[in-house]
């Protein structure tokens, strides 16, 4: 229902937006203003049905700031509000709400760029959710960021697109560090570098990472594997910016940008002692988690094309390669994608659509009837939502076989004989586990 209130709000915005020169104006399309007058279910409801699972990024206005408790806010913004604000809490909420929306349509723009687009591949709306928070934190702030996420996901993929992104004018070089590669009596020289003769074998000076990472970004993959004195003493060269190269006693400076990556959760380490709280907070300024393939699945046909296409193999994939594809799992994630994708296109030859013959025999379906299912997603899916559910392996197990049973008698109608042998079980067993199914729903 239109108030008052809110058709003076869309005729300031309205008139900001007149203000504004033309290659400035508010942006439009998927970004929009939603004003609600009250905090209510149905309006929490058109939030969420209007954000289409964060397609559409919506600032929500509301008049009047009396309407806009703590637990209201935070309702809007879980059923998809890109922000919330109150329009008479502000001397200028139409300026205000302006530049919002103009933040999010640079957003977008860097989205849709190449740079982006080619790099972080997928639409689906729980991958695009990532990227745009990567996007902004990469453009419009100075933080430090934490990727977390299976191995696989893209960590230092989205580390290079953030130094990419980094608009310093006089920005200095990304320096990559693979923590899971220093060697504890080294750690030292690889960081903070070291002067000639500091140690036998010290037959030059050496800058090492913080030193080579000035003016630029530092990236410190997989920072969960550092020892607990190692990250003692990386936190000063992270607060102060001044260390000491081994075997010297001059304090350099250095200025960089601080990337960390890991497939460890940090959190759980810290809490059991394996990794300090105040290293912690300063590496994590902004944390970002990448999902797993498994939790964007339409993204797994446009990045195996994406794949396919760095092979020279652009003609697309016939449907049952597609179906393949698809329904197989990914432990591995996208590496693991982009791995299987490699191999099948550098089997194909012509212009035209990668075909079942181009499939390494390896990975092809089962021959036998019935053995699709053991690596099927649905059935993937269903254990790990039983797993997330808190079910124990006996529960799990007890449930697919009552399962099984119940739909190889429904199948069989009725029949016991028949339906033990579908199950591969006697009939006497099929006969004792039913009994005990329907047991507790006899004596109750």
């Amino acid at each position: 229902m239109e108030s008052h209130q809110a058709r003076h709000i869309v005729d300031a915005l309205a008139g900001e937006a007149v203000l504004l020169p033309e290659s400035q104006a508010p942006p439009t399309g998927p970004i929009g203003v939603v004003v609600v007058d009250a905090i209510t279910d149905a309006e929490v409801a058109f939030v969420r049905a209007a954000a289409a699972e964060g397609e559409q990024r919506l600032l929500v206005v509301v008049p009047a700031g009396d309407a806009l408790d703590v637990t209201g806010a935070w309702r809007l913004l879980s059923a998809g509000a890109g922000d919330v604000i109150a329009w008479d809490r502000s001397e200028d909420p139409a300026s205000d709400a302006v530049e919002r929306l103009r933040r999010w349509q640079q957003v977008d723009e860097l989205m849709n760029s190449a740079a982006v687009s080619e790099t972080l591949v997928g639409h689906s709306p729980v991958w695009r959710r990532v990227v745009r928070q990567i996007v902004e934190v990469a453009h419009f702030t100075r933080l430090s960021l934490l990727i977390t996420g299976e191995s696989g996901t893209g960590k230092e993929l989205v580390a290079r697109l953030v130094h990419a992104l980094d608009p310093r004018p006089d920005k200095g070089d990304l320096v990559v560090l693979d923590c899971t590669t220093v060697v504890p009596s080294l750690s030292g020289s690889e960081f903070f570098g070291h002067e000639r003769g500091a140690f036998t074998g010290a037959v030059a000076q050496r800058v090492g990472a913080f030193g080579e990472a000035d003016g630029g970004t530092l990236f410190l993959d997989e920072v969960g594997e550092l020892s607990l004195q190692l990250q003692a003493e990386l936190l000063r060269v992270i607060q102060e910016g001044t260390y000491k190269r081994v075997g010297g006693n001059t304090w350099h400076r250095t200025r960089f940008r601080l990337i960390c990556a890991t497939n460890r959760d940090l959190v759980e380490e810290e809490l059991r002692g394996a990794f300090r709280r105040d290293f912690y907070h300063r590496i994590a300024a902004w944390r970002c988690h990448l999902p797993s393939l498994g939790e964007r699945t339409p993204d797994i046909l446009p990045l195996a094309e994406h794949f396919a296409a760095q092979q020279d193999a652009e003609g697309g994939f016939d449907p049952a390669v597609s179906a393949l594809l698809t329904e197989r799992p990914y432990p591995g994630n996208v590496r693991d994608l982009r791995t299987l994708v490699e191999r099948i296109a550098q089997r194909h030859v012509g212009r035209g659509p990668i075909t079942v013959g181009d499939v390494p025999d390896d990975e092809r379906p089962a021959d036998q009837p019935g053995e699709a299912w053991r690596t099927g997603r649905a059935f993937e899916a269903a254990v790990l939502q039983a797993l997330a559910g808190g079910a124990s392996l006996r529960e799990i197990g007890d449930v697919a076989r009552d399962t099984a049973v119940r739909l190889a008698i429904a199948q069989e109608d009725g029949n016991l004989r028949r339906a033990s042998r579908v199950l591969a079980v006697s009939d006497r067993a099929l006969q004792l586990r039913r009994a005990a199914r329907l047991q507790p729903q006899i004596g109750g």
